[in-house]
């Protein structure tokens, strides 16, 4: 059986690393079209853009079962519980401006 401060930090750390990986999925993308010959910028954010919403989805469910677990705990930090969301909350919000930029770009194309 596992303590809750056991459960709190590792989802805590998941929430961090998935965090991480959303923020970081549409550089990622950009840097993938600019070094790599037969990769377009917008078909590299065609996949990116998803990724990083997807990740960040994740993220916040880490966060929220990081933060019921240090509830229940007496000796649990809020540091990293604290880190976990703030990263599962910029990929948030990495992944929805990715998205209505390519939005806004489909939609110029469509009114041309």
């Amino acid at each position: 059986m596992t303590s809750s401060k056991g459960t709190s930090k590792t989802a805590a750390r998941s929430a961090v690393l998935l965090g991480v990986l959303a923020v970081l999925a549409i550089p990622a993308g950009v840097a993938a079209a600019q070094f790599l010959s037969g990769v377009s910028l917008l078909r590299s954010l065609y996949g990116a853009v998803p990724a990083a919403c997807l990740l960040a989805l994740v993220a916040v469910v880490a966060a929220r079962r990081a933060r019921a677990a240090a509830r229940r705990s007496v000796r649990a930090s809020a540091g990293p519980v604290r880190l976990g969301r703030f990263f599962a909350w910029a990929g948030i919000y990495a992944g929805v401006t990715g998205a209505l930029a390519l939005a806004v770009y489909a939609a110029l194309r469509w009114a041309q």
